[in-house]
Formats: C-alpha cells, structure tokens, sequence
C-alpha cells in the first residue's frame, strides 16, 4: 500500500527532519497532470515538493509511534558499535549513509554510537557536525512524536545514553 499523507499531517523527511504537508498540487508535467506533495521542513520553513507516488521512494515516513521512541531508548542504551578501528573517513560514509536512510532506528544509531566514540577521543569536525545533525533529528522527531518540548527530550537522551556508559 501506498504511503498517503495529509493536509496538516506531519512526516519526516530523511535527513532534514519533521516536514508538514501544507498542500497537494496538481502540476502538468509532459501533457500529464501529477500530484505533489508540498512539505515544509519544521526546522528552516523550507518547501519541497514530492511527487504523491514517489513518497515512500524518497524515504518520507509517518512520525514514531510510542514503540519506536521505546525502541529509539533502547537503542541509545546498547553498547556503541566498533567502528573506532576505521579511518574518520570510512566512518564517516557509514554513519552519512544511516543518516540519509531516513531511519529514525539507523540515526539513533549514528548519534549513539558519535556520543560515545567523543567520551575516548577527539572528533573530527565532520563527525560533530553529523552528531550535531544526529542528535537534532533524533530529538526533533521525540519531540513530535511524543508531544514535549525538545529541550526535555534532549535532557533525556542525554541521560539515557549516559546510563548506557555505566
């Protein structure tokens, strides 16, 4: 089945976050009229304009249930994955295509395991943009997905992945 959003609807849009559908345009494009979903991005008022049968294609998804921020919790508690013994460069590929999936599993995954690597040695400044980035998305879509403000869920994660170094 295909993925249907509405008008007001909130969704995530992989790598850049919370997006609202404000509209569905009908456009000509080669003498055939499509449809189009106009999402504004949460975090900048930017509009983006997605094709209604590519949605899924693109990576667009409903914002987490209550089971995926349990799960979302959990991952941040599980030990980081060793990728420490790989070149910054090689990591940083591996943790910008979790990122780009547009899973919020995968993200949660990237900001754990960046949180922990900066507790045993510098970042470079890649890796603490893409924490930066990591730990904004996760917490952005806690915060909707969970309807608080984001500074608590931030104290949160912070103290979830700070009981998972114990």
């Amino acid at each position: 089945m295909a993925l249907t959003l509405r008008i007001g609807q909130r969704a995530v849009y992989p790598s850049r976050g919370i997006a609202e559908v404000v509209n569905v345009e009908k456009r000509e494009i080669g003498g055939k009229v499509q449809s189009f979903y106009v999402l504004r991005l949460a975090s900048s008022d930017l509009k983006i304009l997605v094709h209604v049968d590519k949605a899924e294609q693109v990576g667009i998804r409903p914002v987490a249930g209550a089971q995926e921020v349990d799960e979302v919790l959990q991952i941040l508690r599980e030990k980081a994955a060793s990728f420490e013994r790989h070149p910054w460069n090689r990591r940083y590929r591996a943790y910008m295509d979790k990122i780009k999936s547009g899973s919020l599993f995968e993200v949660a995954e990237v900001f754990r395991d960046l949180h922990r690597l900066k507790k045993t040695k510098p970042l470079s400044f890649g890796e603490r943009r893409m924490l930066d980035t990591a730990r904004g998305l996760v917490s952005q879509e806690l915060s909707v997905a969970r309807s608080i403000d984001r500074a608590t869920v931030e104290r949160e994660l912070d103290s979830v992945l700070n009981e998972g170094q114990a």
